[in-house]
């Protein structure tokens, strides 16, 4: 019976050596998990991260574009009102030249009617003078 024994030992030996291997192996595959799930979050609160400033970055270029393009945009309409009032203006600087022209013209005109009256008046006095002197 004796020899049973050591068998019997030897055998509960490597029962409880096995049974340790499969605790420890279990607990490293439970620490490697937890590691694992702890490295899956963090790279996801990365990502996500990541994701928020790019997404901020183009959303703060986009702003900017949508500012400056409002901004273009209201200057724009400035500038025609403007452009129209130049224009109105100018027809009526045209128009007031245009004016003073024919005045000038009218000017030249009566000047040259006076002329042309004070000829024809200087002629009758002169045949009234010598229908006179005769």
């Amino acid at each position: 019976m004796d020899g049973a024994k050591p068998v019997a030992a030897g055998k509960q030996d490597l029962e409880e050596a096995l049974l340790r291997i499969v605790q420890q192996h279990h607990h490293q595959s439970l620490c490697q998990r937890q590691q694992t799930e702890r490295a899956k979050k963090d790279a996801l609160k990365s990502a996500v991260r990541v994701a928020d400033l790019l997404v901020d970055t183009v959303d703060g270029g986009v702003r900017e574009l949508f500012v400056n393009e409002k901004r273009i945009e209201l200057e724009a309409r400035a500038l025609l009102g403007t452009i129209a009032r130049y224009r109105r203006q100018t027809d009526e600087w045209l128009a007031a030249t245009s004016e003073i022209n024919s005045a000038l013209k009218e000017i030249g005109d009566i000047e040259n009617w006076m002329k042309i009256m004070d000829f024809d008046c200087k002629s009758i006095n002169a045949a009234i003078r010598n229908i006179h002197q005769s």
